[in-house]
């Protein structure tokens, strides 16, 4: 339950209500007399009446009597009134002096730093609050000025910390131009490197394929082709990262089960090279997915060459295309080292066989390419196979 507020009071209101009340205390005083005066009166005229003889000139002088007291009483009263108020008129005075004085001090002290003298205050108890005052001035107006050093120090320091800002930002800024232009100058040096590279390479397959018609096949060829398709294969991979932000890249119809002995035909000079040999089957004749090309050529080629390089030697990689409900699975699987994080498998730069030649980019670009078209891809290793599987839609579901 709230305690009931009384309403508050300028120290004039209190001054008036002060003085009725003194008058109207005058007044009942003054009537109290003058009653038990007039009583006295008339008991005095009761006995009269009764004892004295010339009772008419005795009334009279009663009756003057009368007005006599009660004009003396009235006078008293209002003599007395007047001293009491005064008295109360000085001690207001006294009163509203101080708390004007207090007053001042207050609201100056918030602009000024002088002090309040206690020789300007008359009560005894407001000469203690002088003291209080003074000291809770002195109180804040150090802390004041501590605040405004602690202000000028901050300011100091944020002046310091901007412009060391403003100069790391334009490291920053130099900085990042010049990355841009690094990267402007790879990105160039990229698409120069890809296109001189593809004019060299398409003339030694071409020409090995020429000689391979006169001439009999011999070991050194077959290592020349496989290592000029390995080359190809990372040609292919750098002018799909070159272009990928450039160029568009539709889908068509693509026969994946001829589309994959085609790409497997590719590598197998590759593969036997590194005594290595594929049994590709597939449990249908035909199936069509809708895939970019290019696209499903480098998820198909990385696979293989990923296979190539991490099959145990004299191993067979085994390729296999099936159909699950509305979806068709393209697996490659061999036997090779147990891959230990194949969640890490797809990351830029990671190998876990650091005697494998390569930078570990082409299953990154694999995984990008699954992400963006929407193909699942599942990895089991085990000691006996370690299994690519890639999930596609088939065309028309």
């Amino acid at each position: 339950m709230q305690k009931k507020r009384f309403t508050s009071w300028t120290i004039k209101q209190a001054n008036t209500v002060t003085t009725v009340v003194i008058l109207v205390f005058v007044i009942i005083f003054a009537y109290l007399l003058i009653k038990e005066n007039y009583q006295d009166y008339e008991k005095t005229i009761y006995k009269q009446e009764h004892s004295v003889a010339d009772y008419g000139d005795t009334q009279k002088q009663l009756k003057s009597l009368l007005v006599k007291n009660t004009l003396a009483i009235v006078t008293l009263s209002f003599i007395l009134f007047a001293i009491m108020l005064g008295l109360y008129k000085i001690f207001y005075a006294l009163i509203q002096n101080d708390m004007h004085r207090f007053l001042n001090f207050f609201k100056n002290a918030a602009h000024k730093e002088a002090l309040l003298s206690p020789d300007e205050i008359f009560f005894k108890e407001f000469k203690e609050m002088v003291l209080y005052a003074n000291e809770m001035v002195k109180t804040i107006n150090q802390q004041k000025l501590s605040l405004k050093e602690i202000n000028l120090i901050l300011e100091k320091k944020v002046q310091k910390k901007t412009l060391y800002l403003e100069e790391a930002n334009a490291k920053l800024l130099e900085e990042k131009k010049f990355s841009e232009e690094i990267l402007a100058a790879q990105k160039e040096f990229l698409r120069y490197t890809v296109h001189e590279t593809n004019t060299p390479l398409s003339v030694i397959l071409t020409s090995i394929e020429l000689y391979e018609m006169k001439n009999k096949k011999d070991r050194q060829l077959s290592k020349i082709e496989a290592a000029a398709k390995n080359i190809f294969n990372i040609y292919d991979d750098l002018s799909y990262l070159v272009k990928k932000d450039q160029v568009p890249y539709p889908k068509v119809s693509i026969e994946l089960v001829s589309y994959l002995s085609m790409r497997i035909e590719f590598f197998r000079d590759v593969a036997h090279l590194a005594k290595i040999d594929f049994e590709y089957s597939s449990d249908l004749d035909k199936v069509y997915i809708y895939f970019n090309e290019t696209k499903l050529q480098r998820i198909v080629d990385n696979t293989i060459t990923n296979a190539i390089k991490y099959t145990l030697p004299e191993e067979t990689v085994f390729l296999h295309v099936k159909q699950t409900g509305a979806d068709v699975m393209f697996s490659v699987a061999s036997k090779s080292k147990i891959i230990k994080n194949p969640e890490k498998i797809f990351d830029a730069y990671y190998r876990e066989n650091n005697n494998v030649k390569g930078f570990g980019l082409g299953l990154q670009l694999v995984k990008n390419i699954c992400e963006e078209d929407n193909v699942r891809i599942d990895i089991a290793s085990t000691d006996k196979l370690t299994t690519f599987e890639y999930k596609f839609k088939m065309m028309g579901e």
